[in-house]
């Protein structure tokens, strides 16, 4: 299947998403924001969270704090 065929299939998805200000490079992110909010659950303090998460997924503990930020805010009001 060609790059065209995919966004054509999945124009409308697509056009919904970047209406409601969803980042689609934050796909990759879904997982780790699964894991937060089950650590945070269990009782685990938001600094530990962060930086177990930074290692597993090896990114800076500033961009799980972004991506936490992002992942919690309502759509279209694209928190900054």
């Amino acid at each position: 299947m060609k790059v065209y065929e995919v966004i054509n299939f999945n124009k409308e998805l697509l056009k919904n998403i970047q209406t409601a200000g969803i980042r689609l490079e934050d796909i990759r992110y879904i997982d780790l924001f699964s894991e937060y909010k089950d650590m945070k659950t269990r009782g685990e303090k938001v600094t530990y969270i962060v930086a177990a998460l930074a290692v597993r997924y090896r990114i800076s503990e500033r961009k799980v704090y972004d991506i936490i930020r992002r992942f919690k805010c309502d759509c279209n009001t694209h928190c900054r």
